[in-house]
């Protein structure tokens, strides 16, 4: 019976060494096969871009193929759930946006858990959205506009690609700031609000860089100012202020990119994805395509990105209470 058991025994280390080897072996050889991005969203937009373009970078860097796996819906929560539920080995990622911190409070119940599921890797860059009226506008400037909406507070109207979104937010960030109720008028995406806006039907739109970049340069929308902390650097909008020193200090909000991997993602692997990514966001080539969403790029350690999403959550939270903001 003891031979027995001492047989068992060594059986059971043998198995645990064989098992801690090939593990060891796994994460000495990483990556040996493609690597999947998820981006929560449909082909062609921002966040589409940043992947495929930094994903040519990462293939060189790492000898590995780079796959893009489109699954837009549910306000990137079907792309981001696919990400939760993926195996912990450093082959599938996801593209993460502003959405990511704002979800938790506006869905009442998630398929993922926002603690537990995600492996921060790195946030990649911070782009602003360009608070835009029509060329015909009265409205010059931003104190111009804080002027009318104080002296007339729920008469002034702005336009969103949809509730809960970065223009939305944005925009209900500076009412509340301003003191003054302003009329949000939903769309279906930026297309039709921007195309009212520049109508004149609608006063204002908080849009994204790369909505409304073109529409300025032609000189269809009048840029007032950039919602992030320092001016854009991109050469459309390099001239124009930020909202803070236009009369509204403290103002801040942008739209970001980050990547995760699923949670318990060995921390060797996040280290090697990291530094991938970030040596794709200092390439030419990256740095050429994203000029254009004036996107300011600011990578860092996996820790500095999770702190950085947490104070998103955080501070998103208290504005959608504020606003009694309901999902779509």
């Amino acid at each position: 019976m003891r031979s027995l058991h001492r047989c068992k025994k060594l059986l059971f280390l043998g198995v645990l060494f064989l098992q801690s080897f090939l593990s060891f072996n796994a994460l000495a050889t990483y990556p040996d096969k493609p690597i999947k991005i998820i981006v929560p969203f449909s082909p062609g937009g921002g966040t589409d871009l940043v992947a495929r373009t930094l994903g040519v970078v990462m293939a060189e860097d790492l000898h590995q193929p780079i796959i893009v796996d489109n699954k837009p819906g549910g306000s990137t929560i079907i792309g981001t759930d696919t990400l939760a539920k993926s195996a912990p080995d450093g082959y599938t990622l996801v593209v993460a946006t502003f959405a990511h911190a704002v979800n938790p409070s506006l869905k009442e119940k998630l398929p993922y858990s926002q603690d537990k599921d995600f492996s921060p890797v790195i946030l990649v860059g911070i782009s602003p959205n360009v608070l835009v009226v029509p060329l015909n506008s009265p409205f010059k400037s931003v104190k111009d506009l804080l002027t009318a909406a104080q002296a007339k507070p729920g008469t002034l109207s702005y336009a969103s690609q949809g509730s809960g979104t970065s223009a939305h937010l944005a925009a209900e960030l500076f009412s509340i700031m301003i003191g003054a109720n302003l009329i949000h008028i939903p769309y279906k995406g930026a297309g039709p609000a921007l195309t009212d806006v520049m109508g004149g039907q609608v006063d204002m739109m908080f849009a994204t860089a790369s909505a409304v970049g073109s529409l300025i340069e032609s000189g269809k929308l009048r840029a007032l100012a950039v919602t992030t902390s320092v001016r854009s650097t991109s050469p459309v909008l390099a001239k124009v202020p930020t909202i803070a020193e236009s009369g509204l200090p403290g103002y801040v909000s942008g739209s970001w990119y980050g990547f995760f991997a699923p949670g318990g993602t060995p921390s060797s692997i996040i280290a090697t994805l990291n530094g991938s990514i970030k040596k794709a966001a200092q390439s030419k080539i990256f740095k050429d395509r994203v000029e254009s969403e004036g996107l300011v790029i600011s990578t860092g350690t996996p820790e500095d990105f999770g702190k950085f999403v947490k104070v998103e959550e955080l501070r998103w939270k208290e504005v959608i209470k504020k606003a009694n903001i309901k999902s779509d």
